[in-house]
């Protein structure tokens, strides 16, 4: 019993299904025709204004979907495009831009050397660029890329951002050492313009780290006319630097332990921190027929 109603049951599905199928072939074939033949009211345009009609919609809204995303892709194809050269474009210039400001700097830096020259014109004189330098913050000793080729000898003066740095002390083939009036070794002798007192000007690298300052002593001033803030030049008497370059301005002054002379400190003019270009004078300062190699004063 069970397998006949199972197989009437088959039966009855297969027919149904067959009959979906027709019922289906006919209206499409009905819709279809009616289209064909510009049917005009009647069922058959109803049920096609409720089938095609969405169905329309959906096709026109999908292949409008379909457009614009390929639009955004190609759009955003050419974004990726366009913004890969606005970036090497970019790089070209700041890479123009860097070596525009390397050029300002060094023509900067050639300006302050030929107004430096400038100031001091009786003296013949040669440009020099650091190449090195001892340890810690200070340029107390360094080298400069000049040496016997190029005339420098041991004694010369040399001089940066204005005024005096040091004194050359050693002197290879192509290089020259130099120590500056602010290493603990160096004395200058010094005078103020404004009076003529002459005293001594001592480097002092504490002093340096501390205040960026160096020390003078033994300044007369006997009528108390010397004022913070009046420059202090080489002095005549000097044995080792010529006469009349800028050392620094006075930045404090007091009587010293014997009252009788004064003391303090000077802000060096040049900039002891970031020396990279310098003056050599090529004449050593003629004392007699000697000349030190050493400044011992």
């Amino acid at each position: 019993m069970k397998k006949i109603r199972n197989r009437n049951s088959k039966k009855k599905q297969i027919e149904t299904k067959y009959m979906l199928i027709a019922l289906t072939v006919v209206c499409v074939l009905g819709i279809f025709g009616g289209l064909v033949y510009n049917i005009n009211g009647g069922p058959l345009k109803a049920i096609a204004g409720y089938i095609f009609v969405p169905m329309q919609q959906g096709i026109n809204a999908t292949g409008s979907w379909i457009f614009n995303t390929a639009n955004d892709f190609k759009t955003l194809s050419q974004v990726l495009e366009e913004n890969e050269k606005l970036k090497e474009q970019n790089a070209e210039l700041t890479n123009q831009l860097t070596i525009a400001k390397i050029e300002q700097y060094e023509l900067e830096n050639l300006r302050e050397l030929f107004d430096l020259s400038e100031k001091y014109p009786t003296y013949e004189k040669v440009a020099a660029n650091v190449i090195a330098k001892d340890s810690g913050n200070w340029f107390s000793s360094f080298t400069i890329n000049r040496g016997e080729k190029d005339g420098i000898m041991v004694g010369m003066n040399v001089l940066a951002d204005g005024g005096l740095v040091g004194i050359v002390t050693d002197v290879g083939p192509n290089y020259s050492k130099v120590r500056s009036i602010i290493d603990d070794a160096n004395n200058v002798s010094a005078m103020v313009p404004s009076t003529g007192d002459n005293f001594n000007v001592s480097g002092n690298l504490k002093t340096m780290n501390e205040a960026m300052v160096i020390t003078f002593s033994e300044l007369r001033d006997a009528e108390n006319s010397v004022k913070i803030g009046e420059p202090v030049i080489t002095s005549y008497v000097s044995d080792q630097y010529h006469q009349g370059i800028l050392i620094g301005y006075i930045s404090s002054i007091e009587f010293g332990p014997n009252n009788l002379t004064k003391i303090g400190t000077i802000t060096p003019v040049a900039d002891f921190e970031h020396l990279e270009d310098v003056l050599v004078i090529k004449k050593i300062k003629d004392v007699g027929n000697t000349v030190d190699t050493e400044p011992t004063e």
